[in-house]
């Protein structure tokens, strides 16, 4: 299964099994679990595809929080030529990393109520235009 998420305005693709890094989310802890249920695109092993339009309703993603940690370092270098101006600073993002354990398929509800089934009344035919009189 492959999917294609969306996680603060970043898209990511995955399948089960896989480690992800996302920009750190401060209030989760090792060993926490995450939904993430903005799904984009999913692709199950039989080769059919979901196209979300804008999302996939009725699937989830659970993922496990293996850690907190921080990335390479980054050198941030800045010269201006002609002047006496140089600029080295580095920099480490920090990130939140997860194991996608597994693709969960919520059961759609279906509701049905009277509303639904009720049918126009001559009344309600003749009520639907502008009130007003004309």
């Amino acid at each position: 299964m492959t999917i294609i998420f969306q996680n603060r305005g970043k898209q990511y693709k995955t399948k089960v099994g896989d480690f992800i890094k996302l920009p750190k989310i401060p209030d989760l802890k090792k060993n926490d679990s995450v939904l993430f249920n903005e799904i984009i695109f999913f692709k199950n092993e039989k080769g059919e595809s979901l196209i979300g339009s804008p999302m996939v309703k009725d699937i989830v993603i659970k993922a496990k929080v293996i850690d907190q940690i921080k990335d390479k370092k980054i050198i941030v270098f800045k010269k201006k030529r002609r002047h006496n101006y140089r600029r080295k600073i580095g920099h480490r993002q920090d990130l939140t990393l997860l194991k996608i354990e597994e693709i969960q398929k919520k059961k759609a509800s279906t509701k049905t109520t009277s509303e639904n089934n009720k049918k126009p009344t001559a009344e309600s035919i003749e009520n639907k235009g502008e009130s007003n009189g004309t």
